[in-house]
């Protein structure tokens, strides 16, 4: 191999490298945007109960409750999202995302963080309860 072409090489390598570094962060970021945004949008529309639209923000599978029991339980408890603290990819599941957030429950707030798995399931993120 000529020098010109391992310098190409090379810098070709760099390139590559710098832009991976770069992209993890962003790759991350809307990882943990999109978990965030999936909380959100889940709570704010829980006090309709609909589960047209509240099924598919949910992880669903074998031995998961379903999206009326979960609404049931969620409503008769009085839970309710104060406000979202941070989220950040799951360290062992690159595919699912952590969010601490405040929440009230029967009308108060509670006094620890609770914390939300959000999983991407087929083509979007849902919320695990």
């Amino acid at each position: 191999m000529g020098r010109a072409v391992r310098h190409a090489v090379g810098a070709a390598g760099l390139w590559l490298a710098a832009l991976a570094a770069l992209g993890c962060p962003s790759t991350v970021s809307s990882k943990a945007e999109a978990g965030e945004a999936v909380v959100r949008r889940f709570f704010q529309a829980l006090p309709a109960g609909d589960c047209a639209v509240l099924g598919p923000m949910l992880v669903t599978g074998q031995g998961l409750p379903s999206c009326e029991e979960t609404v049931k339980d969620l409503r008769e408890h009085g839970m309710g999202l104060v406000d979202v603290l941070d989220a950040k990819v799951d360290g062992r599941d690159p595919d699912a995302v952590v969010v601490r957030a405040r929440v009230s429950q029967g009308g108060t707030e509670r006094p620890e963080p609770f914390l939300f798995r959000v999983e991407r399931q087929g083509d979007g993120w849902r919320l695990r309860l």
